[in-house]
């Protein structure tokens, strides 16, 4: 059976760690939901890891819906949720609702992920009247990175503390089934997950959380480019993609691949009489 929201509720009930990770194609996604994870988040991560892009400011709509399709056509069992994009739901309620509903149309996510607390409470209440789960996100929120002036740690001061948990219990209060608290310091993270009857999934806040979240190309060292503390490379698949594409060049260069047990065969005599005289 498919995870949904009661089993995320349920597994904080029962202490038991929620793991999340992100995928933003077919065949990762597949890879992902066979090992057992159960939350996929198409991140809008993927403007950094998968388009190139400096940050997750550029990434559309049309962007994230293309690949929470593509997730969704590799996923079983996970619950797919979709992450709504910078400026997507912060333009009114009706866009937040058509962009939300969207995800969950076009791109057969069954939940939703937006950033910021008390700000966009009234927002996520709206969501999730209209019967679409919401995931919350606060701490370091990389739509706001110009505001914030980069990506540093946020809560570290009793002042900034206090507005995360405001905001942490804003989002609960609005209906949402977690929250995601990102560069959160773990005392405070802790702190915040005790107070919450949310689930709390962390990403660099410590291990205090009731769940954490990984981008799924930091995981598995296929993201060289920058390496954020908050990650472990469970392996380092650049290295391993470039050898065997460097292999295969060599391979072809030199004749050796492919062979005839690469391609078919026919009898030969077929060909009698098709040579030109």
């Amino acid at each position: 059976m498919r995870v949904t929201v009661n089993t995320i509720r349920e597994m904080k009930q029962r202490k038991e760690k929620i793991v999340m990770l992100t995928a933003y194609d077919y065949s990762t996604a597949k890879l992902v939901d066979e090992a057992g994870v159960p939350l996929i988040l198409v991140g809008d991560s993927l403007g950094m890891v998968v388009l190139g892009y400096e940050s997750t400011i550029p990434v559309t709509m049309d962007d994230m819906i293309h690949h929470t399709r593509a997730v969704v056509r590799g996923v079983r069992k996970a619950m797919v949720v979709g992450d709504m994009p910078f400026m997507t739901y912060h333009t009114g309620i009706s866009d937040a609702l058509r962009n939300a509903a969207r995800f969950i149309q076009e791109g057969g996510a069954q939940a939703v992920k937006l950033e910021g607390g008390v700000t966009v409470a009234e927002t996520v209440k709206r969501i999730v009247d209209c019967g679409i789960p919401v995931m919350g996100h606060i701490g370091l929120t990389p739509q706001s990175i110009h505001q914030l002036g980069g990506f540093s740690a946020q809560g570290k001061t009793p002042e900034a503390a206090l507005r995360l948990l405001d905001d942490a219990r804003a989002l609960e209060k609005a209906g949402a089934f977690a929250v995601v608290l990102e560069l959160v310091p773990a005392p405070l993270a802790r702190l915040i997950t005790q107070e919450l009857s949310i689930p709390t999934i962390g990403i660099g806040a410590g291990p205090d959380c009731d769940g954490q979240v990984q981008v799924v190309s930091d995981l598995l060292g296929l993201y060289s480019d920058f390496v954020p503390r908050h990650a472990k490379q469970y392996a380092k698949l650049a290295g391993e993609i470039k050898a065997a594409i460097a292999s295969y060049i060599s391979e072809v260069k030199e004749g050796s691949f492919p062979t005839l047990e690469h391609c078919p065969t026919m009898d030969e005599k077929l060909l009698e009489g098709l040579k030109r005289s």
